[in-house]
């Protein structure tokens, strides 16, 4: 009985999915296949055009506050294009807010860096550096925001969460860039950099497991505001550094709840011993 045309051709197919595994990877959409930016390139080509610009403040006197901080965080994109100062030597782009004066003390100001990047092992964050000043233009305090990483179920809670607590009530002015110590510092990741396991085209797919550190950059995608609900939970939850290797799970139980015919503990438990 001849064979009817569909099993004919998913024969064919099967014959040519076992023939072609080496061509797996180019028969994948772009999005999905390996990154071929390099983290390094990236960062000189934007420290590069940075370096380049002609900046416009030097000193806290110079900047406009005429911008409210926002009721809520809110987007901002800083590179190519945006303001640059040069603040004890380095240059870095900037924001500069006024501050509510009618919010009552202490208040916080939540911040979020997004990975500047579309994979994750060529990508790298702006680390904001705060500095809160009077009426008159003086510095009350500096700050470099230690952020934090949060993958939470969307765009808004996933990111590099920093915070930072206004409790001054001589503080009118917010100023945020990056010092130089921030663009030379990494903030710590949870996930790995995405790669591929091509033992056969039907098991590609992609490993995000282990950790790693993601570097700081001088561009990037911020978010700045007064602190919400939202952020408030994502910074709660959100993982500063590695943890701290325990003993197992077990050792932690036998320590906290010991067992009745642990550690001589049998007499403990009702029972006599043997005459």
């Amino acid at each position: 009985m001849p064979l009817r045309l569909p099993a004919i051709a998913a024969v064919l197919a099967f014959a040519a999915l076992l023939g072609g595994c080496h061509n797996a990877k180019a028969l994948l959409p772009p999005n999905l296949r390996p990154p071929s930016e390099n983290t390094g390139d990236a960062l000189k080509l934007a420290q590069l055009q940075l370096m380049q610009a002609s900046p416009c403040c030097s000193s806290f006197a110079d900047f406009s506050y005429r911008n409210l901080l926002p009721w809520q965080p809110q987007k901002f994109v800083l590179g190519r294009g945006s303001m640059v100062a040069n603040l004890n030597g380095t240059q870095s782009y900037f924001l500069a807010f006024r501050l509510p004066t009618e919010l009552k003390l202490p208040y916080k100001v939540a911040m979020k860096s997004e990975l500047n990047g579309r994979w994750l092992h060529a990508s790298y964050l702006f680390a904001p550096t705060v500095v809160l000043l009077d009426a008159g233009f003086q510095p009350i305090r500096s700050e470099d925001i230690g952020l934090c990483e949060h993958m939470g179920w969307g765009d808004e809670t996933t990111g590099a969460f920093g915070s930072l607590s206004i409790d001054s009530a001589q503080a009118r002015y917010l100023l945020v860039y990056s010092s130089a110590e921030q663009q030379s510092g990494k903030t710590y990741w949870e996930q790995s950099p995405a790669s591929f396991s091509a033992s056969s085209a039907a098991s590609l797919q992609m490993n995000s497991t282990g950790s790693f550190s993601i570097p700081h950059g001088p561009d990037g995608t911020l978010w700045v505001g007064l602190m919400n609900k939202t952020y408030e939970k994502a910074l709660d939850n959100a993982i500063c550094k590695k943890a701290a290797k325990g003993d197992g799970v077990l050792n932690t139980l036998r320590t906290a709840l010991p067992l009745p015919w642990s550690n001589g503990s049998a007499g403990k438990a009702g029972h006599s011993p043997s005459p």
